[in-house]
């Protein structure tokens, strides 16, 4: 299940072109005004795509979907979604330590415990050879339990599960030596998980059944982790001979998920409409649904001392902001039920944005624009967008590193085109 990859290799790289076309040197061109400086680029050939000049190439880089840097910043962790890949880059040299790939055989029974469904979830989709846990996985987002020991990665969906209508589940890799060290099964189709802040919980966010699966992460050996609960929101969405395209027929297409700094809610965005939902834990007890502030969130984030809640609206094309404080009161009086709560503050981004993220100081938040393939930076205390930075077809995720210094940007591309690349910019003026 780990084995490296072949990539060609620039060190000192410091990208300040424009874009060169790919196998051709290219002049050093002036820095646009206002952008930020790229460091780095980590690329996979794809017909007439263009790369930096020096940029890392890596073969198993296809569809990029999410960044992490290592709690410490010494590692940078890419899921490459369509080659079933982990990529780890030693950080800021930018060299591979290692390639996870996220497909098992029957060597690997071990790492599932003997299990295979939770909460008595069907497989309506099989494998040929009938065992489950035969697949190799789609893997999406990320997040580090117990101090960056362990990350969690779950599964778009199990291979053989074309219409991601049955289990899917989550690899826990051990950060040390970069292995997987368990896989647990989750509902269907998870694209995000959400680690409490006193790491006690870990939420997987089902986007196929608007569904949430807890876990108990309290011990610190993962063979004792545990389910110890199932969210639901609004309905449990049946998939028994489901059709279509699951990025779309997903009920209320659950995604942003986030703890808030005491870890007692769970605040969960709906995509397809409805707001976010709010629990209490670790009871689990939905508390109410708030809508006015950004009916249809892609991606939620926290400010590091938890005073306002920020939401994407990949459908506006805007970035909000909301007391915590509010959002909260409002909750715990919706009575269970969907309410308007506070509105909050916009800003216009752009079309289709997706991923953001605060920086450590709490000062700056950043965005990944997919339309317009920008990397936007906002300023906090006066709430405008300060820089502009073009980035590769089309952005999806983005990665702050844990000093403020660096943002590492995935593109995914689009019908064929762009995408296949990780950028990574400096966050301070040249």
């Amino acid at each position: 299940m780990r084995r490296h990859t072949l990539c060609v290799l620039a060190t000192g790289l410091v990208c300040l072109f424009f874009w060169l076309p790919h196998g051709h040197a290219g002049q050093t061109a002036a820095l646009p005004e206002g952008e930020m400086m790229c460091s780095g680029q980590i690329y996979a050939p794809r017909g007439g795509m263009r790369v930096r000049q020096g940029a890392v190439r890596c073969d198993e880089l296809v569809s990029p979907k999410s960044a992490n840097f290592s709690p410490d910043g010494t590692r940078l962790y890419l899921n490459a979604l369509e080659s079933s890949f982990t990529l780890v880059y030693s950080f800021p040299e930018l060299q591979q330590v290692a390639a996870i790939r996220h497909a098992f055989g029957p060597a690997d029974g071990h790492l599932f415990q003997g299990e295979n469904t939770v909460f008595s979830y069907q497989y309506y989709s099989k494998p040929a050879g009938g065992n489950p846990n035969i697949f190799w996985g789609k893997p999406v987002e990320a997040a580090f339990s117990h101090g960056g020991k362990y990350l969690w990665i779950p599964y778009y969906r199990r291979s053989f599960d074309a219409n991601a209508s049955s289990p899917s589940a989550t690899a826990i890799i051990e950060t040390a030596s970069n292995t997987i060290v368990r896989v647990m099964p989750t509902g269907p189709l998870p694209k995000v998980v959400a680690i409490s802040p006193d790491n006690t919980l870990a939420a997987i966010t089902h986007w196929g059944d608007n569904t949430v699966g807890i876990i108990d992460i309290s011990s610190d050996n993962p063979q004792d982790f545990r389910y110890v609960g199932q969210l639901v929101v609004g309905y449990k969405l049946s998939t028994a001979g489901i059709r279509g395209d699951r990025d779309r027929n997903c009920g209320f297409c659950l995604r942003g998920t986030v703890f808030t700094p005491d870890s007692k809610h769970l605040l969960v965005g709906r995509m397809g409409g409805g707001g976010i939902s709010c629990f209490a834990m670790p009871e689990g007890k939905l508390l109410g649904s708030l809508s006015s502030f950004c009916n249809t969130p892609r991606h939620l984030a926290l400010d590091p001392e938890g005073k306002y809640l920020y939401a994407s609206n990949h459908k506006e094309g805007t970035v909000g902001r909301v007391l915590l404080a509010n959002f909260l009161k409002s909750a715990a009086n919706a009575g269970g039920k969907s309410v308007a709560g506070p509105a909050g503050e916009k800003i216009h981004v752009g079309r289709g944005v997706r991923t953001i993220a605060v920086s450590p100081d709490g000062k700056k938040l950043y965005a990944a624009v997919n339309v317009a393939s920008l990397l936007l930076e906002i300023d906090i205390p006066s709430w405008r967008v300060v820089r502009k930075t073009r980035v590769s077809p089309f952005a999806v995720g983005l990665g702050v590193h844990p000093d403020g210094s660096h943002v590492a940007v995935t593109s995914q591309g689009r019908e064929g085109s762009g995408g296949n690349s990780v950028e990574i910019f400096q966050t301070s003026l040249p």
